[in-house]
């Protein structure tokens, strides 16, 4: 047989069909071996073709093949990872934190869906790693990204080919399957892997999910394939035809194909089941051997979750139940006063460091003064407030095993010298008064862009990454050039005009200096000039306006579509004006957003700033991704009164998912009315501008088949 000819006695034709026999024999070991815990082989047997393969590949470096079974123990070094457009974009999920959250879940679902009685969940541990999509094309892995910003990932696919729980090909799947998942490591391996590191003089971790994320991300295939990583399954993106029928089915088919799923998932018949569940894991959540930070409940009907959606960030069909923060005690050395992007004084607790949930902590939040304080203005006492003082012994917990905070103070250890904390009323920055706005719990920096901490603060949200997100020009960057004498970057535009200024700079540029190079420099301007063309919504966002955030943003550049209409429309926007009553018509801007934006707009040097950068690009239109021949898209779309067919919320999606623009209000935009029973007011403003006024059976007649 071919299997025991020698290698060097191989044809090319043999030595093909050899290497194919080869990398299905060891993905099946690795599948028997990894995920059915049922070793089909010994381990010298294993290692054996394992060998040969190497050999065959050393012989006839032209028959490599993409799926290659060497890859899994290593892979050439890349210069870095490339970027991957996710199908379907990859969304955290909505939190709650106690027995209360998860009753509103359910309640909202219901009457999102109009459905009386309780409906059927999934529960399954929440692990806490690194998500992870994996694309499957006619069985085969062709690509590995990672979540990134939910819609551009990091493409880290011969990584990824080299962690065992990830199967190379897959039989019976859909033609085209994007499995999605969580990459972990274990306690065990975890506490092995610091033990090497730290021997070896180099790098420990703080927590297993950090050293997974690390492992995953390493530019030599080599180095992760060192790494104890493991992969769990729980979801998918893109699929040419449907898994199942159900999120159960689905998880069990995917057990099926060979990966690896959470044992602790249940099938739960209601909010009663769910939270016996989540008691269930939790009490096991020691002993697993991996970390987890709650359970995650999700929706079990999948053509249920398709009518409920999404929000701009998460699923309506799904959310996260956290376990309850871990504690733990120690010393409130000082408070510091970090200044942000919207001259926000916020306190900074700086703690004698401690180890909290896997993590050594040295600094948690305050909050705000009234929190230090442990009452507001007026002298009312306030939720968590402590009157916390330098010197106590104070109880830290994790929010959401993240955000460090503050629980308590221990009364009995306070030394009798310990002062309340004066909060400042000038910035420590710039020295600018620091005010208090009536009803607001938050003391603000009065300089604006005088103020240093403000303006690094709103360059470092300029380039973060859900605004301009410049590869090479992170906080570390915007600290160096905002203090740079040669080249100094001072606000956005100036980023746009470092090349021509670096050039000019003679033996001064950027390359020759440390830290730098010809390279990493060019690659920086070069990411900056790719940066020109940037979307409306992006750009809004990246302007930092209070109260404008990601969601806003996006509200409205599919209200104005283009930065002419946007910039006309906000400059000229005052109470009174037909500008004024069409912003504030828009459905999710309130007064408060209106008022801040507008102010931005006609301030003088908040204007000047931000035409300097727009001058400097090319802002992208919004491009409406509904069917072009959908009968309402472009279309303004006001509903009122009461719906029977359908929820509020419910019409609402359909009307967007359609192209139509959502509004709260009736102005002399507005294309079409929706009238259900009880509508008032706004039917004699649709009158008025004469507005096309229709009722629920002729909406749903309008949109039927589109």
């Amino acid at each position: 047989m071919m299997a025991g000819t020698a290698v060097d006695q191989l044809t090319e034709t043999q030595a093909r069909a050899e290497l194919a026999r080869l990398a299905e024999a060891l993905a099946g070991a690795n599948r028997a071996y990894h995920t059915l815990d049922a070793p089909e082989i010994s381990d010298a047997e294993y290692d054996a073709l394992k060998q040969r393969n190497a050999a065959i590949e050393a012989r006839f470096p032209g028959l490599k093949r993409a799926d290659s079974p060497s890859d899994q123990v290593g892979a050439a070094a890349n210069d870095g990872f490339g970027k991957v457009a996710h199908q379907v974009r990859m969304l955290s999920l909505e939190n709650a934190f106690d027995d209360a959250d998860v009753a509103d879940f359910g309640d909202r679902v219901r009457k999102y869906l109009n459905h009386a009685g309780d409906l059927a969940y999934t529960a399954e541990p929440k692990i806490d790693g690194l998500s992870l999509s994996l694309r499957y094309e006619s069985g085969v892995l062709v690509q590995a990204a990672t979540r990134g910003d939910g819609e551009v990932g990091e493409n880290v696919t011969e990584n990824a080919r080299t962690i065992a729980d990830i199967p190379q090909h897959l039989t019976g799947a859909p033609e085209v399957l994007e499995v999605r998942g969580e990459v972990y490591m274990s306690h065990a391996d975890f506490a092995a892997l610091n033990a090497r590191q730290a021997a070896a003089g180099g790098k420990t971790f703080a927590n297993p999910r950090n050293a997974a994320a690390g492992s995953l991300r390493q530019l030599d295939a080599t180095i992760t394939a060192s790494r104890p990583l493991r992969f769990f399954a729980y979801s998918w993106g893109a699929v040419s035809e449907p898994l199942a029928a159900t999120q159960f089915e689905a998880i069990a088919r995917l057990t099926s194909l060979g990966f690896q799923t959470n044992p602790l998932t249940r099938l739960c018949a209601g909010p009663e089941e769910m939270l016996a569940q989540y008691r269930a894991i939790e009490v096991q959540r020691a002993s697993l051997g991996y970390d987890i930070d709650g359970v995650v409940y999700k929706v079990n009907d999948l053509a249920l979750q398709a009518r409920l959606g999404f929000r701009s960030a998460t699923p309506r069909w799904a959310i996260a139940h956290k376990f309850p923060a871990e504690l733990a005690w120690t010393e409130l050395l000082g408070i510091d006063i970090q200044v942000g992007r919207t001259g926000a004084l916020s306190p900074v607790a700086r703690l004698r460091p401690v180890t909290v949930g896997g993590v050594v902590v040295s600094n948690a939040t305050l909050h705000n003064e009234d929190y230090i304080a442990g009452r507001d203005a007026k002298g009312n006492e306030i939720r968590g407030g402590k009157d916390f003082r330098i010197g106590d012994w104070v109880q830290v917990y994790r929010a959401g095993d993240v955000i460090p905070k503050l629980a308590d103070v221990d009364l009995s250890r306070r030394s009798i010298d310990a002062q309340p904390y004066v909060f400042p009323h000038e910035c420590p920055e710039c020295g600018s008064p620091a005010l208090r706005e009536e009803g607001d719990a938050v003391r603000r920096c009065s300089g604006g862009l005088i103020c240093p901490a403000q303006a690094v603060e709103r360059l470092k949200h300029f380039v973060s990454r859900h605004a301009f997100d410049i590869d090479g020009l992170g906080a570390k960057q915007v600290e160096m050039f905002f203090r740079d004498e040669g080249l100094p970057v001072k606000s956005p535009a100036d980023i746009f005009t470092l090349a021509v200024r670096d050039a000019a700079n003679g033996l001064k540029r950027l390359k020759n200096r440390d830290g730098f190079g010809e390279t990493s420099a060019r690659k920086l301007f070069a990411a900056i000039e790719d940066k020109r063309r940037i979307p409306l919504d992006r750009l809004i966002f990246a302007l930092g306006i209070r109260h404008v955030g990601e969601v806003a943003a996006q509200i409205l550049s599919r209200h104005y579509s283009t930065w002419e209409a946007f910039e006309a429309a906000v400059t000229h926007a005052m109470p009174g004006t037909a500008e004024w009553d069409e912003l504030l018509a828009i459905d999710g801007v309130g007064k408060t957003l209106a008022e801040s934006l507008t102010a931005a707009f006609q301030n003088n040097a908040e204007r000047t700033a931000i035409d300097a950068l727009v001058a400097q690009l090319q802002v992208q239109p919004v491009v409406w991704k509904a069917a072009s021949d959908s009968p309402v898209a472009g279309k303004t779309v006001v509903f009122t009164g009461s719906l029977e067919k359908m929820t509020r919320a419910e019409a609402k999606a359909r009307a967007e998912s359609l192209g139509a623009k959502v509004a709260g209000s009736v102005s002399a935009k507005t294309d079409i009315l929706v009238a259900g029973p009880g509508a008032g007011s706004k039917l004699k403003e649709a009158a008025k501008h004469g507005v096309t006024v229709l009722d629920e059976d002729g909406w749903l007649a309008l949109i039927e088949g589109a």
